[in-house]
């Protein structure tokens, strides 16, 4: 059969149109895959999280939140090397392992330890989901620093969520009634001390893989627990088995909530994974009245609210200028 040459002309920019039209369905079935995996892998990472707080919560009966922190990044040092095989950088070279900032990496790491003392002090004291809720004013935190450490200009909106995000936490606090307890003061300071490290990640260049840093910081975040505890406290032996299992789950969950965090928001846009992270007030709710029969409705409301509102204008304002 012989197609005549004008025939094949009419017919080209149909097929080529075709086929872009094709590509284009393609490359966003890819995109909606990427993003669906992300997320589930986001929501996941925060169910790990969740499950480490119960860990911790249990554990803090008999063990202070020095040992636990210390057990929680010894351990977690773990999955971080999973993350260095999984991204195929694992290497016996102590110079595949260099970074030019990497005084930082390892300042991020000390962070990280006090991030989790505080954190594990203030679970074994309030709350489950009172200390999730505070801890949501990372957020806040992550939009000042980056005003006084790389000097971004802030506009009103950013502003407003700023306010709104202080009022919420003093309200859960409530400085100066009955109510008042010094402990709810350290998941804001565990919130500063995680914001500060994920704020100084702008510092690296993009050539730094995830995994590298990751494995700086927990490595040092496990010296910095290290340092913290033996400097306060006597080590409780692990009384049995089951506290031993126990503890080596908590670290495991924790570190790959870490993992799993990250390879989200390296597969997805931050603007589109970073709302779900307040489903953890629900979560944490739902954990703290179904496992430790808790309702602190009283304690939350209205100033949860007022951090939820906070948290979204600063998603929506971010989302917005990414756009211009």
């Amino acid at each position: 059969m012989v197609v005549k040459t004008e025939n094949v002309k009419m017919l080209s920019p149909a097929l080529f149109k075709n086929a872009n039209v094709g590509n284009l369905l393609i490359k966003r079935y890819f995109t909606m895959t990427t993003n669906f995996r992300a997320i589930a892998t986001c929501l996941l990472a925060y169910l790990f999280f969740d499950i480490m707080g119960v860990h911790v919560r249990v554990l803090s009966v008999n063990y202070s939140p020095q040992e636990l922190s210390v057990y929680r990044n010894v351990v977690g040092v773990l999955p971080a090397i999973f993350y260095m095989w999984y991204s195929k950088e694992l290497s016996i070279k102590f110079s595949d392992y260099k970074i030019e900032k990497w005084k930082l990496g390892v300042l991020r790491g000390f962070f990280i330890a006090i991030a989790q003392l505080c954190f594990y002090t203030a679970l074994a004291k309030l709350e489950f989901a009172t200390v999730s809720a505070l801890g949501q004013v990372s957020a806040f935190f992550t939009v000042l620093l980056a005003i006084f450490i790389y000097k971004e200009k802030v506009g009103f909106w950013r502003w407003t969520a700023l306010v709104f995000g202080f009022l919420g936490a003093v309200m859960i606090i409530r400085p100066g009634s009955d109510i008042f307890s010094w402990y709810s003061i350290l998941p804001i300071c565990a919130a500063f001390c995680y914001a500060s490290s994920i704020i100084t990640l702008r510092s690296f260049k993009s050539s730094v893989s995830s995994a590298i840093l990751f494995l700086y910081s927990a490595t040092s975040a496990a010296f910095g627990a290290m340092v913290l505890a033996f400097g306060s406290i006597d080590f409780t032996p692990i009384k049995s088995l089951i506290d031993g299992f126990l503890i080596t789950s908590m670290a495991v969950c924790g570190g790959f909530g870490v993992v799993f965090l990250m390879y989200a928001f390296r597969n997805a846009p931050a603007a589109l994974l970073a709302p779900f992270s307040y489903f953890g007030i629900l979560t944490s709710f739902l954990i703290g009245w179904i496992v430790f029969d808790e309702f602190p409705i009283d304690t939350l409301f209205p100033g949860v609210i007022l951090i939820l509102i906070s948290g979204f204008v600063i998603l929506w304002r971010e989302n917005r200028a990414s756009k211009f």
